[in-house]
């Protein structure tokens, strides 16, 4: 799991049919400080994330674990929106 960042999202109105209903979200990874790092990663998102939340997204196989991305070709899903986190009890972000 990785934590990231809802930066956008992407539309495609001609796609695979099994995506159908499945809304697409780019997302960009960050660090334990909330500070973007890595590269942005089209998700499709599993719980009804909105813009500039933070998220967890699980990545490769794992993705295709929740009931929403359930045998769908989705290398990347939202699977939870971030209410707080914690480091060595320093409270790193809190909704």
């Amino acid at each position: 799991m990785l934590l990231a960042k809802v930066v956008g999202s992407v539309v495609a109105t001609r796609k695979e049919p099994s995506l159908d209903g499945l809304r697409l979200m780019l997302v960009r990874p960050v660090d334990e400080n909330g500070k973007p790092t890595g590269q942005h990663l089209v998700a499709a998102d599993a719980v009804g994330a909105g813009p500039e939340e933070l998220v967890l997204i699980a990545t490769g196989s794992s993705a295709r674990q929740t009931q929403a991305t359930d045998k769908r070709p989705v290398d990347a899903v939202i699977m939870a929106i971030v209410d707080s986190w914690s480091v060595d009890d320093v409270v790193k972000y809190k909704k």
